[in-house]
């Protein structure tokens, strides 16, 4: 959730972990800190607020020479954003930064206290260093895992010792952490993209493992403090990938990158005209045995998910239910052997989702992750994994990683429904064609976005707002609301267009903002019905449409009309203009659309 790094080397650290920090921006925070060795001192710089804000009191203040270092952007959990709750948080002998959340840590404050330690923030995290403090004798391997055993929770660490100056002490548990080799310097962090600019080459500490860092070298330990030789992997992201190439937001630059990533993740996946899994395990004969099928997920991946059960049902026949990752976890599913367990996540780090994919695999099922990150967490957990190829999405609110997902989705639907003869191969090629040519009328809607800028104007002073669909559209209407509550802050709800009546009708007043989505053209004459009920009650609508269809003039006070398209497929097309709709809402309000507030891009806490 928050961002870590570390440095050790030739540079000035300061400078280095400020730049790495700056890449992890996107994960949310509201305060940052570094700790450099300055000597054998801990020299530790916090400031509650942006990045720049801690960049500009290092600035003022003495300069610091400084090879070794740690920092921190912090989102509050324990205790409210400060200079002094922020990280990193100290004792008289160490220093650390932390991700995750100490379940315990009020019992081992009451500890602490008893034995003369005096605490002076509210968070976790300074329980956390005074218990290693309580610890320390002089080995930092037997007092990481001394300490660890006593704690309950999550968490990722990078800890200074004063006494070992030039070294970095790092470990995880349910929060990720890589290590970067370079020459003569070696890197931590939470993500990739923090040290893309310095390095390609990292491994992943999994659960328990302890990195050693120095100048000199990395050394990985196992949870019992035995060396282990680790894995070097290179990251396919480039520098540029990460940067906004002359957009405006990161968001926009995703929202324009979608052709490419679709056309990547669906090409990777056909042979011959028809749909291929990659999947050697997961054959013809496999997928004809799975009786059930659960989508688990979390926020924009969920909604990617309720997509993908109509289009499985539709497709299959297969019964298909989904989860949010957090319910799915607590309410004792009923999961079988002969179920398969899709997990969606686009960083695969997901905490509540990554819980949910274990529990799928105790309950005897087998798991499909469909995930952007290669080596993450839950890639690595699961029985089978599908990548999405995206790229990095550095943009809090979730874009092409949303369309990537679905197009995933999508392919292991057609390819499932081949195997299990509900669709012929003539009939998988046809499907297969459309998906195709997305790319292409993705490219033609991104040309021209003014006509989505316009009705953004028109109403982005409004404070409530109503997305209305059906089937395909009603599960789309969810991503689309998210993306606006998320970005402009604009108060936001999605419903089932024949829900209308059920109550939320009554929330129908003059004026009141409808977005309404009418693609599919069995239940058109239906949506539409219940759209023109909005429009009686004064309701401002703006309708979502194909192309060729006849639109009575009393429904909608805006038509959009979008190429004919393969029906089930819509989804994938429509999403385009609601994104850009929810991003322009957000510029014309001054929002911070790439950082919005209160929000992380990668939740590895519950």
């Amino acid at each position: 959730m928050c961002g870590i790094v570390g440095y050790v080397g030739r540079r000035e650290a300061a400078e280095v972990l400020i730049d790495c920090l700056s890449k992890l921006e996107y994960r949310g925070y509201d305060s940052a800190g570094v700790a450099l060795f300055e000597g054998s001192e801990i020299e530790v710089v916090k400031a509650t607020g942006r990045l720049k804000i801690l960049a500009e009191k290092l600035r003022g203040r003495a300069p610091i020479e400084s090879r070794c270092g740690i920092g921190h952007t912090r989102w509050a959990t324990h205790g409210a954003p400060s200079d002094v709750n922020s990280h990193p948080q100290s004792s008289s002998r160490i220093s650390i930064v932390h991700n995750g959340i100490i379940e315990n840590y009020l019992k081992l404050k009451e500890f602490l206290l008893q034995n003369g330690y005096t605490f002076e923030s509210e968070t976790d995290t300074e329980v956390l260093v005074k218990l290693l403090d309580y610890h320390y004798d002089g080995d930092p391997l037997s007092t990481i895992i001394r300490t660890l055993a006593k704690v309950r929770g999550s968490y990722g660490l990078a800890i200074l010792f004063r006494d070992l100056p030039g070294r970095i002490y790092a470990v995880r548990k349910e929060s990720p952490l890589i290590v970067g080799y370079g020459e003569g310097e070696n890197f931590l962090a939470s993500d990739i993209p923090a040290l893309l600019k310095y390095t390609r080459e990292y491994s992943i500490l999994e659960e328990g493992e302890i990195a050693e860092i120095d100048e000199a070298g990395i050394r990985i330990y196992n949870e019992f403090g035995k060396p282990l030789e680790k894995e070097r992997l290179t990251a396919d992201w480039d520098v540029e990938a990460a940067e906004k190439s002359g957009y405006a937001h990161f968001m926009l630059k995703e929202i324009h990158e979608q052709p490419r990533a679709m056309a990547s993740t669906i090409n990777s996946r056909l042979e011959n005209g028809l749909p291929e899994l990659h999947l050697p395990e997961l054959t013809d004969e496999a997928l004809r045995g799975i009786e059930r099928i659960h989508i688990v997920a979390c926020g924009t991946a969920m909604h990617a998910g309720m997509v993908g059960k109509t289009a499985i049902e539709r497709l299959t026949r297969v019964p298909t239910e989904v989860d949010i990752a957090s319910e799915f976890r607590y309410r004792d599913p009923i999961v079988d052997k002969n179920d398969l367990v899709i997990i969606v996540s686009q960083s695969g780090e997901t905490l509540d989702t990554l819980a949910a994919l274990k529990l799928a695999k105790e309950k005897g099922a087998r798991t499909l992750a469909i995930v952007n990150v290669v080596g993450s967490s839950i890639a690595r957990a699961a029985d089978y994994v599908m990548y999405t190829y995206a790229g990095p999405e550095i943009a809090v609110a979730s874009t092409k990683a949303y369309s990537v997902q679905l197009a995933v989705l999508y392919v292991f639907a057609l390819r499932l429904a081949l195997a299990r003869g509900t669709l012929t191969k003539e009939e998988t090629r046809r499907y297969v064609g459309e998906l195709d040519r997305l790319p292409q009328l993705l490219e033609g809607l991104l040309a021209d976005t003014e006509h989505i800028k316009y009705l953004a104007s028109l109403f982005m002073n409004c404070e409530d707002l109503f997305y209305l669909g059906r089937g395909f559209d009603y599960a789309l209407s969810l991503e689309g609301s998210l993306k606006l509550k998320e970005i402009s802050y604009i108060h936001s709800e999605a419903y089932a267009a024949g829900e209308l009546k059920h109550g939320t009708i009554s929330l129908i007043v003059d004026g009141t903002p409808v977005i309404a989505l009418a693609t599919q053209d069995a239940i058109f004459e239906k949506t539409i019905s219940n759209v023109k009920e909005t429009k009686s009650r004064g309701a401002r609508v703006i309708l979502f449409c194909k192309e060729g269809v006849e639109v009575p003039q009393d429904v909608a006070d805006y038509v959009v009309k979008l190429p004919r398209y393969e029906e089930i497929f819509m989804p994938m097309l429509l999403v385009v203009p609601l994104q850009l709709f929810a991003y322009y809402m957000a510029v014309l309000r001054g929002c911070d659309v790439d950082k919005p507030r209160n929000l992380a891009k990668s939740v590895t806490v519950e």
